[in-house]
């Protein structure tokens, strides 16, 4: 793939949030609360729920636009379906993202609500970009507090974002590689470093180490087996997996067992939630 020329050194500040969508949202934020997460927001003009635990911030959306999509009409009812990353400058960022060769996603913006740049990631997912220049929040916008809730919600165990899972077309590692590497920083790891209990596939990792990106494609034969692209789960970081698991199985989270994946002071692996959502732990401090 060929790239447009691109001047300054990308780099991000931060994951900002995921966004799930979903046709089940009271079965998926009963979930998300046995998780650790707690509701803090709604959203102002849409059926869209902000969750949150340490800086670990989940938008559950609901809205009939996005629950309409051609993936959950197949029967997935709940699909990771975007990242936003918090940058210096969104628009600098996004420029850089379309002259890599990234697509722009149309805004989804309300009167009122914040414009937030995006582009198209594997399979359909956004990825969107976000700043704070303004000194306002993307919440205080377009969020409404939730009656008496605690916008500052301590994590569980130390939870923190660890990383994405992106299922790819064969193929197609070298090319996601180098448009991430070109418009956010992110690199390949060094030679011998692996994470967690599911290392399979390419992993890259941003400038400031402290987020990681993780592609897989088709297992070898099965090319023309149904396989979804798109972003499939996210990883979550702790310092102590162990502890953490047995705090969530003390909160009715089942993971699938260890001796299936191995070492569970690396990792584990939650046993599949509402709509075959899964999330994924590993030992890392931030």
């Amino acid at each position: 793939m060929e790239f447009e020329n691109v001047t300054g050194e990308p780099e991000i500040e931060g994951i900002e949030f995921v966004e799930y969508a979903t046709a089940r949202p009271k079965e998926f934020g009963v979930a998300l609360q046995a998780m650790g997460f707690r509701p803090v927001a709604r959203h102002r003009s849409r059926d869209v729920l902000l969750y949150r635990q340490g800086d670990v911030n989940v938008i559950v959306n609901a809205d009939p636009k996005a629950v309409a999509s051609e993936d959950l009409e197949a029967g997935s009812e709940v699909m990771l379906k975007a990242l936003a990353i918090r940058v210096p400058d969104a628009g600098v960022a996004y420029t850089r993202a379309l002259a890599c060769g990234g697509q722009p996603v149309p805004s989804r913006a309300g009167p009122m609500e914040l414009t937030i740049p995006g582009i198209q990631g594997p399979g359909g997912a956004v990825l969107f970009l976000l700043d704070r220049r303004a000194g306002v929040s993307f919440y205080e916008v377009d969020f409404l507090p939730l009656a008496d809730a605690q916008f500052d919600v301590p994590a569980l165990s130390g939870l923190h974002f660890f990383g994405i899972v992106q299922y790819i077309l064969a193929g197609e590692t070298d090319h996601w590689c180098n448009f991430y590497e070109r418009v956010l920083g992110f690199a390949p790891l060094p030679e011998g470093v692996r994470f967690g209990v599911l290392p399979r596939g390419a992993i890259i990792r941003s400038a400031c180490g402290r987020f990681f990106l993780q592609f897989i494609e088709p297992p070898a034969g099965a090319e023309d087996a149904h396989w979804r692209e798109g972003f499939n789960r996210v990883g979550l970081g702790v310092p102590d997996v162990e502890k953490t698991v047995a705090e969530l199985e003390s909160r009715g989270i089942h993971f699938v067992d260890s001796s299936l994946l191995g070492n569970r002071e690396l990792g584990a692996l939650t046993r599949t939630l509402v709509g075959g959502t899964q999330f994924e732990l590993v030992h890392h401090r931030p």
